[in-house]
Parts: C-alpha cells; sequence; structure tokens
C-alpha cells in the first residue's frame, strides 16, 4: 500500500481509538448506576466495532479496485511493450535476412567470377 494509504490508516485507527476512549470517559464519569453504565459502554464498544468493521470493508473494496486498475494497466503495458519488442524483432529479422541474401548472392557471384 502506498504512503498516503499507510497515513489514512493510522489516522483512521487513531480517531476510533479517541472516540472510544472519550465515549468510555464519558459514561465513567456520568452520575449514573455501574450496571447502566456497564451496558452503555458494551452498546457503545459494539457500536464502534461495527463502524470498524465498515470503514475496513469499505478500505478493502477501495485497496481491491486500486489493485485490480494497477494489475489492469500493467498487464496492458506489458503487452504493449512485447507486441513492440517483436514488431521490432520482425522488421529487424527481415532486413538482415534481405542483406544476408544480397550478400550470399554477391559472394557466389564474385566465386563463379574466380572460376572463371
Amino acid at each position: 500500500m502506498s504512503r498516503k494509504g499507510n497515513n489514512t490508516a493510522g489516522i483512521l485507527a487513531g480517531l476510533l481509538a479517541g472516540a472510544a476512549a472519550g465515549v468510555v470517559l464519558g459514561m465513567l464519569y456520568a452520575p449514573e448506576e455501574g450496571k447502566e453504565t456497564r451496558k452503555k459502554i458494551k452498546d457503545k464498544a459494539n457500536d464502534l466495532k461495527d463502524q470498524a468493521k465498515n470503514k475496513y470493508g469499505e478500505v478493502s473494496e477501495k485497496v481491491k479496485d486500486q489493485y485490480s486498475n494497477i494489475s489492469s494497466t500493467f498487464k496492458e503495458t506489458a503487452n504493449n511493450v512485447a507486441h513492440t519488442v517483436k514488431d521490432g524483432y520482425d522488421k529487424y529479422k527481415d532486413q538482415i535476412v534481405s542483406k544476408t541474401t544480397d550478400v550470399v548472392k554477391d559472394v557466389e557471384a564474385e566465386l563463379n567470377d574466380l572460376k572463371k
């Protein structure tokens, strides 16, 4: 993942941890019964867990999409490079064969002249 993605994940984790700590501290100092406070803390923890799962799902989908895009772009670029190399090879191969044929004909002609 990119450096930006790591920073985003760190910020997200920090925000969630801060929110959780704030909720817990607020409830602990609230003038309510212990049983009710514990129930609220549990409910808020479950809410935060659900929010974290949702954010994880969103981030995961974004990462998968980016991977898919990068993978497709890489494959397309690799195919383009392969075709370019093959076309260049075919072009120069034909030129070399043509030149070699011309040289062979010239050498044969010289040999025939020397034989006479």
